[in-house]
C-alpha cells in the first residue's frame, strides 16, 4: 500500500473487425497486463465484432509501466490463437489526474493524444473531465495481425492512504 498510487479501471468496450482464426469466425477474449498483473475478459463465441463491456482493474504503483493488451481466440482442443496485441502509456492520463479540475464543466477536453508510430492509437484519444472524474476513451489498432481494433475507456479510483501522483 505504501507505493500504490491508486487503481486504474479499464473498461474493455468492444472489438472491431477482429481477425478470423477459426473456420468463419473467432471466439475472442482480451488479456490485459501491467507489470506482473494479468487480467482477462470473458470469451465471446463466434464474433469478430464482440462487445465485452467489462471492467478490469489494475493497481498502479509505477506510472512508467505501459499497459499491454493481447486478443486471443479461444480454442477448445488446442492452444489459443493470438489475434493481435497493443500497448498504451498511462502517463498522459495520470498527468491529467494531477490537475485541479473541479471547476470545469463536464465534457471539457483536458488533453489529446494523436496516433503516431510510437503508440497503437487508431484515432485521436481525448482525456476529458466527465461527471466529476477524469476519463480517457481510446481505440487501439492491434499489431502483429492483419486487422482489428479494440475500444476501451480508462477511469481512476483513488485509494485512501495511497501515495499521491
Amino acid at each position: 500500500m505504501d507505493n500504490l498510487f491508486g487503481l486504474l479501471r479499464i473498461k474493455i468496450k468492444r472489438g472491431i473487425n477482429l481477425a478470423v482464426r477459426d473456420v468463419r469466425s473467432s471466439d475472442p477474449y482480451v488479456v490485459v497486463k501491467m507489470g506482473n498483473q494479468k487480467l482477462k475478459t470473458r470469451v465471446i463465441k463466434k464474433d469478430v465484432n464482440p462487445e465485452w463491456n467489462e471492467h478490469l482493474t489494475l493497481s498502479v504503483s509505477d506510472a512508467n509501466l505501459p499497459v499491454k493488451l493481447t486478443v486471443y481466440d479461444h480454442d477448445m482442443f488446442s492452444m489459443d490463437d493470438k489475434m493481435g496485441d497493443a500497448e498504451f502509456d498511462i502517463k498522459p492520463f495520470l498527468d491529467a489526474l494531477k490537475m485541479k479540475l473541479d471547476s470545469l464543466p463536464s465534457g471539457t477536453v483536458i488533453t489529446r493524444e494523436t496516433p503516431c508510430r510510437t503508440n497503437c492509437l487508431s484515432e485521436e484519444s481525448k482525456v476529458t473531465w466527465q461527471d466529476n472524474q477524469v476519463v480517457q476513451d481510446m481505440c487501439l489498432r492491434l499489431r502483429n495481425v492483419e486487422c482489428g481494433e479494440v475500444e476501451l475507456q480508462l477511469q481512476w479510483i483513488n485509494i485512501p492512504g495511497s501515495k499521491r501522483l
